[in-house]
């Protein structure tokens, strides 16, 4: 499970996409591209990212009222990347709620750098998830099914929320039971599988399943 989870690069000039795409991409990252904030704005509401490299700049928009729009229900990590590179500018870009300015021409190796300073930031999960009609509630710890509590116990939502942050990716029994019941694995323990088994029924009418991948773990995926 290598670098799960996706960055969201906001991004109209296309060779600046596809030198950061590349960038990224060697060092084991999941990307996904828009090129307008109502791109941005489609691929956040379907799941939440990592983080965002945003631009300032778009053909539909200002990204500086993008960024105050997207703080009022997320503390996504968010690093500017603009040719507006002023003193005035940085402290605007951070005042709105970005977490780091880089001004363009910059250095890739120093863009890398600060892609990773913004993970290990954002490591704590964001107020709220999203993928689908599935929205969980970090604060409250109450998962909703377009828009209807779906009564998850404890367990049920801690690894609901791991399965969310981590689409399409094998989480293994000793992964999800060390996060979830905060020790290593009983040997012969159903829990996990348990568990899984009532979230099943719960996300029934989703689009999103959980399937058993034998000797592996589980993979939280469309389906």
């Amino acid at each position: 499970m290598n670098n799960p989870g996706y960055l969201l690069l906001v991004e109209d000039n296309r060779q600046v996409q596809a030198n950061n795409k590349k960038l990224l991409e060697r060092r084991g990252y999941n990307l996904r591209q828009a090129f307008s904030l109502g791109e941005a704005r489609m691929l956040i509401e379907e799941e939440t990212p990592m983080a965002v490299i945003l631009d300032l700049q778009l053909p539909d928009g200002n990204g500086i009222d993008f960024l105050r729009e997207l703080r009022k229900t997320s503390n996504i990590p968010v690093l500017i990347l603009t040719a507006f590179g002023t003193h005035e500018d940085i402290l605007k870009g951070l005042r709105a709620g970005g977490d780091d300015y880089l001004p363009k021409p910059y250095d890739l190796e120093l863009f890398l750098i600060r892609v990773q300073a913004l993970l290990r930031r954002g490591a704590i999960i964001p107020d709220t998830l999203r993928i689908g009609p599935l929205r969980l509630d970090n604060a409250s710890s109450k998962a909703f099914l377009n828009n209807e509590d779906m009564v998850l116990s404890q367990k049920e939502f801690a690894l609901l929320q791991l399965f969310i942050q981590y689409p399409d990716k094998t989480l293994s029994l000793e992964y999800l039971y060390e996060k979830v019941w905060g020790q290593s694995i009983v040997e012969a323990d159903s829990s996990v599988k348990n568990t899984v088994y009532r979230l099943r029924k719960k996300m029934a009418g989703s689009g999103y399943t959980i399937n058993s991948e034998r000797g592996e773990g589980y993979c939280f995926k469309q389906g």
